[in-house]
């Protein structure tokens, strides 16, 4: 299984918290990470994961080309819904793009701790 993982610059702390909290549920899958995210993950887990651009630079437009290549099977996007992102087009297209190919997308803690739990369970198998 594949699973992407973005955060807004206000949500890094949560997600960094998240998944220091759940990494050993996501040790045995594949994980791609916008650039900033993904460096502060591997920085506080032991975590392997493949960084891509940071989201205002490509980034999210990265992660939607792999869904639409049948190459993402899950994504955490911890989102900022109270700050302007100059970005927000792209953002919006890989919402669009989770829809389109049925893609499960947390976009808060609370969310993505049920996804994890489907994940612990076997639930979203791959």
């Amino acid at each position: 299984m594949k699973i992407a993982l973005v955060a807004h610059d206000k949500k890094k702390a949560e997600m960094v918290e998240f998944m220091v909290k759940y990494e050993a549920v996501f040790q045995p899958y594949s994980l791609y990470a916008t650039g900033t995210t993904g460096k502060r993950i591997m920085e506080a887990t032991n975590l392997e994961i493949h960084l891509l651009k940071s989201g205002p630079l490509g980034g999210d437009q990265q992660i939607g080309s792999l869904i639409a290549m049948g190459d993402l099977d899950l994504i955490f996007f911890f989102r900022d819904p109270l700050t302007a992102q100059p970005h927000e087009p792209d953002i919006s297209a890989l919402l669009r793009l989770c829809d389109v190919y049925g893609i499960p997308l947390a976009t808060n803690q609370s969310t993505a701790t049920l996804l994890v739990q489907a994940l612990e369970i076997g639930w979203l198998l791959k």
